[in-house]
């Protein structure tokens, strides 16, 4: 795959970062919107064990999508103090996935500032993710289509991210928001992913108090180098083909693969991921 480092800037104004990044579509590092946020002092593991250590958190694997799971189903739930022990004790695939801790522990929102960059964020909806070193957030794009600030603190993260007209080249799975899960990005196997090839992408390592702005409808794999954590700000698609996207997606994909899970099991996950490979390949034959 073909990537590039994403732009960074240390500031930006409100007008610069629509014109220059929202406008056109192109992610974005901002390095120290953060700096004057209580967060950026205090947002460390043992911060959020201290205050948030009774809450019951549900984690994720990385395990195949089965059949039997309902829609971003937890695989397993646990203290906070108890995964932040673990995630600080060694490596391990359990996550913490679009969560809204916020509405456990009121007290973070205090912690940070709504941003002035131009943005309508969406105020009901400060999700957190936490991980451990090396694990991974398979390959996806956003259900909502919305327009990303994906903020992240204690330690290092690495993004992938593509634009959505590289999805002819992702191997999306046929209605579902993933690439095929047995795809390793880190060290794509060529000879049985050949369009990966041709995939023209962007990567950055974002530190503590770093943010990352994703565009409406990229794709994005995200790998932990060390335990941390971080928080997605979003704001609602502002084009209308990708609003109309999001609302089919809400509406009526995800209801629709529900339903053929019950009634075809197993089966309709196999052929999902079968036909993610020969849809593929027949793009790329139609593009050769």
């Amino acid at each position: 795959m073909k990537l590039k480092q994403i732009e960074r800037v240390k500031k930006i104004s409100k007008s610069d970062f629509i014109s220059q990044y929202v406008k056109k579509q192109i992610p974005v590092v901002i390095e120290e919107l953060t700096e004057d946020w209580p967060a950026y002092h205090k947002w460390k593991l043992h911060y959020i064990k201290e205050i948030a250590g009774d809450t019951i958190v549900p984690l994720y694997d990385n395990r195949p999508v089965n059949h039997e799971d309902g829609f971003n189903e937890a695989h397993t739930k646990m203290k906070m103090s108890d995964y932040i022990n673990l995630l600080e004790s060694k490596p391990t695939n359990y996550r913490i996935f679009l969560y809204n801790l916020m509405k456990e522990v009121p007290t973070l929102k205090d912690d940070f500032l709504w941003p002035d960059i131009g943005l309508r964020l969406v105020k009901q909806m400060p999700m957190l993710f936490f991980g451990g070193e090396n694990s991974k957030v398979f390959m996806h794009y956003d259900i909502d289509y919305s327009n990303i600030l994906h903020f992240h603190f204690h330690g290092e993260k690495q993004c992938m991210i593509f634009a959505p007209d590289q999805s002819k080249y992702m191997y999306k799975v046929p209605h579902a928001l993933i690439s095929r899960e047995d795809i390793d990005f880190d060290n794509p196997d060529y000879e049985k992913f050949p369009a990966l090839q041709n995939a023209e992408g962007y990567i950055t390592n974002l530190k503590h108090g770093e943010v990352l702005y994703m565009p409406e409808g990229y794709w994005h794999y995200m790998k932990y180098l060390t335990p941390g954590f971080s928080m997605s700000l979003r704001a609602f698609p502002k084009n209308i083909t990708n609003l109309s996207k999001a609302v089919y997606n809400v509406f009526i994909m995800r209801h629709f693969d529900i339903m053929m899970r019950k009634f075809k099991g197993q089966k309709w996950i196999d052929y999902k991921n079968e036909k993610a490979i020969t849809n593929t390949h027949e793009n790329l034959r139609k593009s050769a």
